[in-house]
């Protein structure tokens, strides 16, 4: 053995830089190692060489021997020194790209922007706060070869939503021949197994992607700061970064578990890169924390951002209406209501609305001398149910029968579990975002979970029901325990467009579908799974028909998950799948533009943005189709449906007018129906939705600027 001998050890291959051999013949020789691998490359090792189990010498060097085969042909010399050139950039001049060259991607030029701002930075923090469908995920792989190369980038970390961490590895792979690892407990288990229980799992790789359900984790966050050491030339990629936003709007709120996790992290990184469609939460000092996270030098806490010069060297911000105003070739967007009018008033949707309100104004009545913090509560809780009924009789028939058992153990006096904090009762507020420990878990846990919530929150309420309301609940129950399994309009009307767009025989023994795709959906998973049946009862008999559904939602398991995407944008002509009923586990993330232009809602989620999340899985950069359609349903003689839909339409109005809809006009709309839809109110909560001002959303949202193209 002698110094350049190629040689394996501990499952590595590694250069020999040096060899001390023993003193005496008991003593052992002294190797001192360079690992060629590349999840370990360059790192030094000394080792025992006799000791070693898996030792052994791969070859020695050809130094001497080189020069046997006589000189190349001038012409394959040239070849090759003209590929080394085009190969070389200097790390000093930040006009030159190699990244979108070794790309397997068609880069669009205004893609590019993010990657020209990112190398004029000595250290980079930018913010990509592009459109919703622009391809955030492409830019930041733009940004991270390209460091890459100028080697001023070795260790990389990716912090994604659980949903899309499966996701990250393929496009890095696939886009950029980029292998990361995804850290977990699987991945944690193979290497120790593989390499010791006191090996740094972080230390076996150089790239990694870690969900932000388990940044959280202690486990993980230790070790993680260990591999980092002093931070040189390591990258923080936050995927989603508005979920690392402190939620409210206090001046310095108690910051949520993602939030922690990630400001202790953050600074430890030499590069840092934050991707989010929505960036401002409509809270000033929300935002400016999330800020102060990406860049402490630049921005402060409880600071407001004001002025725009302080956010154009850090923020990239391009709407979909500024990329076609310069003659990008984007999808437009057609927003359908489907109206429903001129239904028999003895619907059980319709019969049941009519009960629920005769029910709320009576509890209203009965909680008229309540706290503010009961009648809240009580908000809640009709509210729920208002939702729950919007969705499907099936999905309201599960949440009434948990109310009337928790009424009736009230009643009995039996002491019922309350919350002093209602904010804790998140998924009959706001439903499940990136920073809830829930956000993955499995459908069933979940609505379980929100069941029991529902409970709490009636308990905090701190009232009964009395007998009339008894008389109506009673009703009601009975009411929804003869329809919860039966079709309703919008099934019909789903029936039909069916035959219409994707299967013309239906109806038909073995009928033929043809390549059009459809994308429905819904809030809740019991709506999900009543759904998923009446499709399939309508669909049965055609050709292919247990292939042609499936259902996306939480819990269902990254390899299970992947492969649904892969069978949803794959060819057609290849692939059964035709009809995806998804809840919004699939919201955020997903793409799934390949060959799908149309989406229903089958219900209207109440917060505009949701919507727009909701949307943006086939309204995107790569979506091949000209037009994408979003459907949505309206019951015209269903009250909240009106409001609903003025809602919807209202968003609508102000995207097509400024390109977006700030964040300012989305949480002053979720405000007006966030507590639930007020049957007695419905025109004066009508107008208020119409009066949203935009120019006052403009004024107020000037804190969000939107960076242009160019600048």
């Amino acid at each position: 053995m002698k110094e350049g001998c190629i040689v394996e050890c501990r499952s590595h291959r590694h250069l020999v830089e040096k060899v001390e051999f023993p003193s005496s013949e008991v003593g052992d020789t002294i190797v001192k190692l360079a690992c060629l691998d590349d999840d370990a490359n360059g790192e030094i090792t000394e080792v025992f060489w006799e000791r070693e189990v898996d030792a052994r010498i791969i070859g020695e060097s050809t130094w001497d021997t080189i020069g046997n085969r006589g000189f190349d042909d001038p012409k394959v010399f040239s070849s090759y020194l003209n590929t080394l050139k085009w190969n070389c950039v200097t790390s000093t001049d930040p006009s030159l790209f190699q990244a979108p060259l070794r790309a397997g991607i068609d880069v669009k030029p205004y893609q590019l922007e993010p990657l020209r701002k990112a190398l004029r930075m000595p250290r980079v923090n930018l913010f990509i706060a592009d459109d919703v469908g622009l391809g955030k995920t492409i830019e930041a792989g733009l940004i991270l070869r390209e460091l890459l190369l100028r080697q001023k980038v070795q260790r990389v970390v990716v912090i994604p939503p659980p949903s899309v961490v499966l996701q990250w590895k393929g496009e890095m792979e696939t886009r950029f021949g980029l292998e990361f690892k995804v850290m977990d407990r699987k991945y944690i288990s193979n290497m120790r197994r593989e390499r010791g229980w006191g090996v740094n799992p972080w230390s076996t790789h150089t790239r990694f992607i870690l969900s932000q359900s388990l940044v959280r984790n202690e486990e993980y966050a230790s070790s993680l700061r260990d591999w980092l050491g002093d931070g040189l030339k390591t990258m923080l990629i936050l995927d989603e970064a508005h979920n690392a936003a402190p939620a409210t709007s206090s001046k310095y709120a108690i910051d949520s578990k993602l939030t922690r996790a990630i400001r202790d992290l953050s600074w430890r990184f030499e590069h840092k890169l934050f991707l989010s469609a929505t960036p401002h939460n409509g809270h000033s000092n929300s935002f400016s924390a999330l800020l102060e996270i990406l860049d402490p030098t630049r921005f402060c806490r409880g600071v407001p951002v004001r002025n725009k010069t302080d956010l154009d060297p850090i923020l990239v911000r391009r709407l979909k209406e500024d990329l076609r105003k310069i003659g990008v070739d984007l999808p437009k967007r057609i927003v359908v209501p489907i109206v429903l009018d001129g239904l028999h008033k003895d619907l059980p949707e319709l019969v049941l609305s009519s009960l629920l309100k005769s029910y709320k104004e009576k509890r209203e009545f009965r909680l008229r001398k309540a706290t503010v913090k009961e009648k809240a509560a009580e908000l809640l809780v009709v509210g729920n149910l208002q939702k729950r009924l919007l969705s499907s009789v099936e999905a309201f028939h599960r949440t009434l029968n948990v109310h009337m058992n928790t009424l009736k153990k009230k009643d009995q006096g039996e002491k019922l579990k309350i919350t002093r904090n209602l904010d804790q009762l998140k998924l009959l507020k706001g439903g499940i975002d990136g920073d809830d420990d829930r956000a993955d878990a499995d459908e069933i846990q979940v609505e379980e979970e929100a069941l029991y919530q529902h409970q709490i929150a009636l308990a905090t309420s701190g009232y009964g029901a009395g007998e009339d309301e008894w008389e109506i609940l009673n009703k009601m129950f009975q009411i929804s325990s003869n329809a919860r399994y039966q079709n309703d309009e919008r099934i019909d009307y789903l029936r039909k467009w069916i035959k219409r767009h994707m299967c013309p025989d239906l109806g038909d023994k073995n009928a033929k579908w043809n390549n059009e795709r459809l994308l429905i959906f819904t809030e809740y998973a019991d709506t999900k799974r009543w759904l998923e049946n009446q499709i399939s009862s309508l669909i049965a008999d055609s050709d292919n028909e247990e292939e042609r559904i499936a259902t996306f939602h939480g819990g269902i398991g990254d390899e299970k998950r992947e492969a649904l995407k892969r069978s949803f944008n794959s060819d057609p002509t290849k692939d059964p799948l035709r009809i995806l009923i998804a809840t919004d586990a699939a919201r955020e993330g997903v793409n799934l533009q390949n060959h799908c232009r149309y989406l229903f809602h089958f219900d209207v989620p109440w917060n505009p943005s949701r919507m727009e999340q909701r949307n943006g899985r086939i309204d995107r950069t790569l979506q091949k189709a000209k037009e994408v359609f979003c459907h949505y349903f309206v019951l015209s003689d269903r009250e909240e449906d009106r409001v609903l839909d003025v809602l919807v339409k209202k968003t609508e109005e102000i995207r097509n007018s400024l390109g977006t809809v700030p964040p300012v006009v989305v949480s002053r709309l979720n405000e007006l129906i966030q507590k639930g839809i007020n049957p007695t109110a419905i025109g004066e909560t009508i107008s208020k939705i119409k009066g949203v001002d935009q120019e006052e959303a403009i004024k107020r949202s000037q804190e969000l600027i939107k960076v242009r193209i160019g600048r």
